[in-house]
Formats: C-alpha cells, structure tokens, sequence
C-alpha cells in the first residue's frame, strides 16, 4: 500500500487548554476519504531520559512519587525540556545531574521515542551515560526523587517480567542490555 493514500491533511486547529506541562489542541483534517475528522492532540515540548550506567553495569534508576499512577515508580533519570528549542542532549544531562548528582564522561544517543502517537506528540530522547562520576543532587523544588542501583542484567529481566512498564525506563534498559550485551561477546 502507498502511505500517501494514509495522510491526513491539516485544515486548522486551535488551543482548547494551555498548561504547564502540555497544551491540548483541537485540529480538523481531512481524511484521505475526503472527510473531515476532529483530532485531539496533546502537545509536549519533549523531554530526554537517560540509561546511566556505573563501571560496574548498574543502572542507576530513580523512585519518584507518579500522582496519575497514585504510586511510586522506578525509572531512569529524565526531564522535559525547558523550551522546544532547548538541545536534548543538554537536557540529558542536566537531568542526569539534578536528579542522580552523576556526571557522565561519555555518551551515546540511543533512540527517540514518541511515546503515544495516536493521541500527544512528545518524543523522549534516549541516551546511554556511561563514565560517571558522582556529584551533588540538585532537583527542582517541586521534584522529590530518591536513587538506587541494579544490575542491569537484572533490569532488563524485571522489564520482560513486567515490573518496568514504563516505556522509557523499559526501552531504554532493553537497548542498553542488548548493546551491553553485543559489546561483551564482540570482545570474547
């Protein structure tokens, strides 16, 4: 199938709530069809997260209170940038640092991750800190986090058994295993 026979054009749109976190937007395309269709489209200015891990192949991870799941979450560092201009890599690393102290000496951009296309625009920036060298904690005033280490053998374990459902947090584990993992039998 041509995926130009899928498109959908933008006619208009307008702002329905501008909020700190999100702006949600109405849009009216035009289906392929011809017909016009409302859209529903959150709209988020990005974010970056990363997959820090120490000599010794543990993953620095962050419990922090998640008020729409009513939980505490594990996950990997990550922030939303402050601005759509702002670069994501200097997000990661601003985010590493607020909310680990970590410094990383060298890193590497795994993916991008749009993380609910049917309905918000945001994409996630993934990247792999490794080299890291400890520093002070400095997260926002609004921000209460708390860190801890796993293996990441054992991370990517508890992601197939459904302990991580965090998008970000499990894909970012699973490429950084299966690249950790790629890099350890290129070397035997």
């Amino acid at each position: 199938m041509n995926e130009q026979n899928l498109v959908e054009k933008y006619i208009d749109g307008k702002v329905v709530f501008d909020g700190k976190i999100i702006r949600l937007e109405h849009w009216n395309v035009e289906l392929p069809n011809g017909r016009i269709a409302l859209r529903e489209v959150a709209c988020h200015p990005g974010a970056s997260a990363v997959v820090a891990l120490d000599e010794e192949e543990n993953i620095i991870l962050v419990h922090q209170y998640r008020a729409p799941m009513h939980r505490v979450t594990l996950e990997i560092p990550a922030g939303k940038l402050d601005s759509a201009d702002e670069d994501p890599f200097e997000c990661a690393k601003r985010e590493l640092s607020e909310e680990t102290g970590f410094i990383a000496d060298r890193w590497e951009k795994l993916t991008v991750l749009e993380t609910t296309p049917g309905f918000c625009n945001e994409r996630i920036h993934l990247y792999l800190a490794t080299g890291l060298r400890p520093g002070e904690t400095h997260p926002d005033e609004d921000e209460f986090v708390a860190t801890t280490r796993m293996p990441l053998k054992e991370a990517a374990a508890r992601v197939m058994d459904g302990t991580f459902r965090d998008g970000k947090t499990a894909l970012g584990i699973m490429m950084a295993f299966t690249k950790m993992t790629a890099l350890a039998h290129k070397n035997d």
